[in-house]
């Protein structure tokens, strides 16, 4: 075990391990506590189902991890550790009720051809776009990877500006405030395409009409094209099993089954945490907490600043998720043979459909017609199955965290226990629509409710898979809080991380790579 650590650190999601990690290569003795007895958070796999069959219990899509500067930095090591991807050359795509689809495929020209079938305008606005992508993205992306402090931003507003001038910094920042539906109405004229699109805000909380969300579905399908998707090989939990693995052969330790009560700190410095069982473990230089912000206000007792204590306590969440996990005879067969070759299928008929889901789920009501995102990771990786079986991964999007009623008038539970069968049958029967038959594929099924997120990992408030709605009052700068967006506290040496933390939610690590390289440098 280690002992005198340099830092010790809540929790071992995906960001805490990257943190652990990046300090680990540069010196740091660090240790690792989580409270359940697997790692990762919502990154991992298990057999949920049927002996055989590995699903992914939340996160599946580990594009952003591979983009990632944490994988960038530390590719060899981890491949040492056996971090392997299985790569997709068609991400995603969304069949409609007319029988009609889109998929977006790692081809350029195949891509476009889909679009033109829909517009001969949006086949060319789609071209414009994948021309513009490189210098679009390396803009886009300098922001979201960047620190979010007052010398970063400046800085990086100066080079953006001497870049693009004042007319395309300003364009920049207007693209970045603007919503899905405006971006999109904008751009295209086809509704398909449109829906295709907008479907990527659904995977966080923006809705086709919330400002700031436009961002999402313009970077997932250029990159998605540029890219293609890339998911673990096996499951997503060999990118936490390879990072636990380098931690542990740098000297540090991951304790899994162990619980943090509290922090320990006086005179407005930290150094040290409190387990369950009464053990303190003292810090020499940092206690870093992956957990939300409400939690890090239970674990300290206040922090003895009222700003900052009231902002961990108003901190707001996004709606909630219900996964659907299903063990499987054979593919869905939708009403396009093409769509069983992507990773990602997505129904989501349209904006308004998808606007109407979110306002029904933020109003504690049970959607009418949820957005389905069915994975299909088999399809990329047909190890996750016995032969010639496979599975499905279903993020049903939007769920109240709290039932108040069903928006469709035929679900009477108001509580997960008694509304998650005939919730998840709604979302069965959806996928029946666009694909007869695939209820009699069926070999397994594991429902996992908003509250059994929460209940399996307490970051989830409410089912919220992002830990914190990113929404412009609560991102950039005030992602969880001013002043406190680069993960530092009012307490010294006590450090904040995760997904409430910039630059939020994602398989990228953002977070905790940012915190490890302000700590112990590049």
């Amino acid at each position: 075990m280690t002992t005198n650590p340099d830092a010790v650190i809540i929790g071992a999601g995906h960001n805490s391990l990257a943190c652990a990690c990046h300090l680990a290569a540069r010196g740091w003795k660090v240790i690792v506590y989580e409270q359940n007895a697997t790692v990762g958070g919502g990154v991992k796999t298990g057999e949920y189902t049927l002996p055989g069959f590995r699903h992914d219990w939340a996160a599946m899509n580990l594009s952003l991890f591979a983009g990632s500067a944490f994988y960038t930095q530390h590719a060899a090591e981890l491949a040492g550790h056996g971090l392997s991807f299985s790569p997709s050359a068609n991400p995603f795509a969304s069949v409609f009720p007319d029988g009609r689809w889109l998929g977006i495929s790692n081809d350029p020209a195949l891509t476009t051809a889909r679009v033109r079938s829909f517009s001969d305008a949006d086949a060319k606005a789609w071209k414009d776009l994948t021309v513009n992508f490189p210098s679009e993205a390396e803009a886009i992306l300098s922001i979201l990877g960047s620190p979010m402090n007052l010398f970063a931003f400046s800085s990086l507003g100066w080079k953006t500006w001497r870049k693009r001038g004042s007319g395309g910094t300003l364009d920049l920042a207007r693209f970045l405030m603007t919503s899905p539906r405006v971006w999109l109405d904008q751009t295209f004229e086809s509704d398909h395409v449109k829906a295709t699109l907008a479907a990527w805000g659904m995977h966080l909380d923006f809705a086709p009409d919330v400002a700031g969300g436009a961002v999402f579905p313009y970077l997932e399908a250029m990159a998605g094209q540029a890219f293609g998707l890339v998911l673990g090989a096996g499951g997503a939990d060999t990118m936490t099993t390879a990072m636990v693995k380098m931690i542990e052969s740098r000297g540090g330790a991951v304790h899994c089954n162990s619980n943090v009560i509290g922090i320990n700190h006086a005179a407005g410095r930290a150094f040290g945490i409190i387990l369950d069982d009464g053990m303190l473990v003292d810090a020499n230089k940092a206690v870093i907490a992956n957990v939300s912000p409400s939690a890090l206000l239970k674990l300290t007792n206040g922090s003895g600043d009222q700003r900052h204590d009231t902002s961990m306590r108003k901190f707001q969440h996004a709606p909630g998720t219900m996964m659907i996990h299903l063990a499987m005879d054979a593919l869905p067969d939708w009403s396009a043979p093409e769509l069983k070759r992507f990773a990602y299928v997505h129904l989501a008929p349209s904006m308004d459909q998808m606007a109407r889901t979110y306002t029904q789920a933020k109003a504690g009501l049970l959607p009418d017609e949820p957005v389905i995102v069915c994975g299909q990771p088999t399809v990329v990786d047909p190890s996750r199955a016995p032969d010639g079986k496979h599975i499905l991964w279903l993020q049903v999007r939007m769920a109240p965290s709290q039932i108040k009623g069903d928006a469709k008038g035929e679900i009477t539970a108001t509580n997960w226990s008694d509304a998650a069968e005939p919730f998840a049958n709604r979302a069965l029967d959806i996928i029946e629509r666009y694909a007869p038959g695939t209820r009699a594929k069926i070999l397994g099924q594991h429902t996992v409710t908003p509250e059994m997120l929460e209940a399996d990992n307490p970051n989830l408030i409410g089912g919220d898979q992002v830990c914190g709605s990113h929404h412009l009052h609560q991102h950039f700068m005030n992602r969880p809080a001013r002043g406190y967006a680069d993960g530092t506290t009012p307490i010294r040496n006590l450090y904040h991380t995760g997904a409430a933390v910039w630059p939020g939610g994602g398989t990228g690590a953002g977070p905790g790579t940012l915190l490890a390289k302000k700590l112990a440098g590049n």
